[in-house]
C-alpha cells in the first residue's frame, strides 16, 4: 500500500500519476510535476489517497507551485499559442497539406516541437527555416497519425464521455474487427470507429468477458431444453447474461443460461469439472 495522486497538464487532458511524498496538495492546487527539461506546472486532479496497489516507482512531486513557476507556465502557453498561429500562417504561405495538431515548448533549450498531420510524407525544410526564423527558437516538425491526433486534440467519443486515449490511455493496443464481432456489434465503421477514424479502443475493453461467455454458454445452433420446451439457440445476450431459443413450435423465447439444459455429455463434463475442483473432491 502507498501513497498516489493524480495531475494534468490540461483541463480534461491526460491524467499522471505522481507519489506526493512530504506535500498533501488540494484537489485544483498546481503543483510541479518532474520532467527531461525540468519542473512542469500541472492541476491536481486526485488528492494524495492510499491505494492497495504496489504504486513504487511513481515520479515524485517536485511540490507547490511559487509565483514564479506559474508565471513561466503562463509565459510559455502564451508561447505556445503564437507558435501554433505562426506555422498556421507559414503552412499556408507554404501551401503544404498539413495541419497543426499541437506545440510543444521547452523553453531551457529554447526548442519548439510543432506536431502536425498530414496524408502522405511532407518535404518541410523550407517550412523549418521559416518557422526558425519567425519564431527565434530551434523547431522540430513531427508528424503523426490518426490516433495520436485524436488524443493531442481530445474530443467526446459516442459515449458521450472525453476519449480514452486523451485522458488514461498510455498506449494503443491493436483493435481487430474480429472483437467487435464477438460482441454482436454491427460490422459497421461509422458504428465502431472512433474519433479517430479508426476502430474504438474499448472494443478491447470488454472482449475477455465476451469470449468467457461464450465458450460458457451454449453454441448458436445447439439444441437446448428451456422451461417453455426443448428449441435451437438462434441468439446471445452476453449483457443479460440470456441466450434466445427458437423453440419447435415456431415461438422464440429468451431464457436465462442457468435455465438452459445443455446437452447430457456437456451437462455431465461441466459438473464432472466442478466436483473435480470442489474442496470434498477426492
Amino acid at each position: 500500500m502507498g501513497m498516489m495522486m493524480a495531475v494534468s497538464f490540461t483541463r480534461y487532458g491526460r491524467l499522471y500519476y505522481l507519489d506526493p511524498g512530504q506535500h498533501t496538495p488540494k484537489v485544483g492546487d498546481k503543483v510541479l510535476v518532474p520532467t527531461d527539461s525540468g519542473p512542469e506546472v500541472a492541476e491536481c486532479i486526485w488528492a494524495p489517497q492510499y491505494v492497495s496497489e504496489d504504486v513504487e516507482g511513481l515520479p515524485l512531486c517536485a511540490g507547490i507551485a511559487g509565483d514564479e513557476h506559474l508565471a513561466r507556465d503562463e509565459a510559455n502557453r502564451r508561447r505556445r499559442a503564437e507558435s501554433r498561429s505562426i506555422a498556421k500562417k507559414l503552412i499556408r504561405k507554404h501551401e503544404l497539406p498539413m495541419k497543426v495538431i499541437g506545440v510543444d515548448y521547452l523553453d531551457a533549450d529554447n526548442v519548439f516541437r510543432v506536431y502536425f498531420s498530414a496524408p502522405h510524407r511532407v518535404d518541410f525544410r523550407a517550412l523549418v527555416r521559416d518557422l526558425a526564423r519567425s519564431m527565434k527558437a530551434r523547431v522540430e516538425l513531427r508528424q503523426v497519425g490518426p490516433r495520436d491526433e485524436a488524443r493531442l486534440q481530445g474530443g467526446i467519443g459516442p459515449c458521450g464521455r472525453d476519449l480514452c486515449c486523451a485522458t488514461f490511455l498510455k498506449d494503443f493496443e491493436p483493435v481487430s474487427v474480429r472483437m467487435a464481432k464477438e460482441q454482436d456489434l454491427p460490422v459497421n465503421p461509422l458504428r465502431i470507429a472512433g474519433a479517430c477514424g479508426r476502430l474504438m479502443c474499448c472494443l478491447k475493453y470488454e472482449h475477455p468477458l465476451y469470449v468467457e461467455a461464450h465458450d460458457r454458454m451454449p453454441k448458436l445452433g445447439e439444441r437446448v431444453g428451456t422451461p417453455a420446451g426443448n428449441g435451437q439457440v438462434v441468439g446471445r445476450n452476453v449483457p443479460s447474461d440470456t441466450i434466445n431459443v427458437r423453440l419447435d413450435g415456431g415461438r422464440k423465447c429468451a431464457c436465462p443460461v442457468a435455465s438452459v439444459c445443455s446437452p447430457r455429455r456437456q451437462h455431465d463434463e461441466h459438473y464432472a469439472d466442478n466436483q473435480d475442483d470442489s474442496p470434498n473432491a477426492g
